[in-house]
């Protein structure tokens, strides 16, 4: 596929080694007729050894066939996330360098994961596009007539901090979208 269609998450080969991509920064020089670059930080799968690679927008990356399985969260074995399949209970080992941020979003039991496999290791994760949880710090809503609906911070269960807005109280379980990081509602 071409470097412009390349997204966060896509798994890659160049020269010989499979690579997830985790960040891709694009520039466009100045002037005229001048070409697209794309910056992209990688990952070695597995290994997880940083690569960065420029390339213009037309240049061809392989994109590697993985196969997906949905998982559960189940639970921390010192730095990494055991993920069981939802459907033959395989458990799926991700060190924390590997979920990275998406660590902020993990919750006991959380379902519907995918875990993303190339010859049987688990190399990634995609978590669901939004998530619940528990608050855990946030300052009270201010009384008084000027009630605004500006944000505040919240603490969640598992350490991320997040804007919400002003009525949710402790203790309340919020949605987070997981690719944003932005509150998405009251959880039911």
């Amino acid at each position: 596929m071409k470097a412009y269609d390349v997204k966060k998450g896509n798994v890659v080969e160049h020269n010989g080694t499979v690579y997830q991509v985790r960040d891709i920064e694009r520039s466009s020089p100045q002037g005229r007729g001048g070409n697209v670059k794309f910056r992209f930080t990688m990952y070695s799968v597995p290994g997880g050894t940083k690569y960065d690679l420029s390339l213009g927008a037309e240049d061809e990356l392989k994109e590697v066939e993985l196969s997906r399985r949905q998982a559960t969260f189940s639970y921390k074995d010192g730095d990494a996330f055991v993920f069981l399949d939802d459907e033959d209970y395989t458990p799926y080992a991700l060190d924390a360098d590997v979920v990275g941020d998406g660590s902020g979003y993990i919750s006991d039991g959380l379902a519907g994961c995918y875990v993303q496999i190339i010859d049987d290791q688990p190399v990634a994760l995609q978590l669901p596009t939004s998530v619940t949880l528990e608050v855990t710090d946030t300052p009270p809503e201010l009384k008084g007539g000027t009630a605004t609906k500006r944000p505040k911070p919240a603490t969640l269960s598992t350490g991320i901090e997040i804007q919400v807005p002003e009525y949710i109280k402790v203790g309340e379980r919020v949605l987070v979208n997981t690719t944003t990081g932005e509150f998405a509602g009251r959880a039911d």
